[in-house]
């Protein structure tokens, strides 16, 4: 399978540059360049040999160890092996998901302040915030 450089930027960029079966950093200049650091391939979610296409959907970057050891397996059996349950998310959606993890950390916080009064009610949404800003959306 031929790509250009912007189809592999794309695929590369939609999960901001990780594996999509464990989680490792890629670099996007080590492109089917075994042996090289954070090198990387397009692994197919659907393997071809199962009846996946080249379509762009179908389409991930992972690490060239978890890519070839993956085979013509199930993308759920292999990122399970790395103790991941989904992709990671989309700059767009992490985005999202941070914020909405913070609006709800933050009212989370504020409901344990009005507890605690006015002055643990600035307290308590500012900790709140901090928390909910700290789940990772990636799990």
């Amino acid at each position: 399978m031929k790509l250009d450089s912007k189809t592999k930027r794309k695929i590369y960029d939609r999960t901001r540059g990780y594996c999509h079966l464990c989680s490792k950093k890629l670099a996007f200049t080590n492109y089917g360049r075994p042996g090289a650091r954070a090198a990387w391939e397009i692994d197919h979610s659907n393997p071809r040999a199962n009846g996946g296409t080249d379509r762009i959907y179908n389409l991930y970057a992972a690490c060239i160890s978890c890519n070839r050891s993956k085979q013509h397996g199930s993308t759920r059996s292999a990122r399970a092996q790395n103790g991941r349950t989904r992709a990671p998310l989309s700059a767009e959606k992490r985005r999202k998901a941070v914020r909405d993890n913070t609006l709800t950390g933050g009212l989370i916080g504020l409901l344990g302040g009005v507890v605690l009064g006015p002055a643990g009610a600035v307290l308590g949404a500012g900790i709140g915030a901090a928390v909910g800003n700290a789940i990772d959306p990636d799990g």
